[in-house]
């Protein structure tokens, strides 16, 4: 149903980078690039991770409320995407955890330019 969710960045050759090497573990790459916006993914059929500086030219604002969740299919896999992105200069906003007993495992991140992304499995 979800084609894509877009997230505006400061810095594209920041974000790019950034989303490259967190996703890179989920075969996720950049699928298109056209200089404000890039998409990221497995394929063009599939969901996709949008980063654009905005098309007003106006600063980006994290949105209070708005969070991407990606679900990398196990709870090692939140670990790691947690892990790495800290590594990679994200900032924590929830370390991983079991959130809803045997339901819900989770861990929230900070972007470089402040959007909250989870990482989660349920199950």
């Amino acid at each position: 149903m979800i084609g894509y969710v877009t997230i505006g960045v400061s810095d594209m050759a920041r974000a790019k980078a950034f989303y490259s090497d967190l996703l890179a573990d989920l075969d996720a790459r950049v699928l298109m690039d056209l200089d404000r916006i890039a998409f990221f993914g497995q394929s063009m059929g599939k969901p996709m991770l949008a980063v654009c500086t905005p098309y007003d030219k106006q600063p980006n604002h994290p949105g209070n409320g708005n969070m991407v969740a990606i679900n990398p299919g196990s709870k090692e896999l939140v670990d790691k995407l947690y892990h790495k992105a800290i590594e990679l200069g994200a900032t924590c906003d929830g370390e991983p955890g079991q959130r809803i007993p045997d339901r819900f495992y989770g861990a929230y991140i900070r972007d470089l330019d402040g959007n909250k992304v989870a990482f989660f499995h349920f199950g």
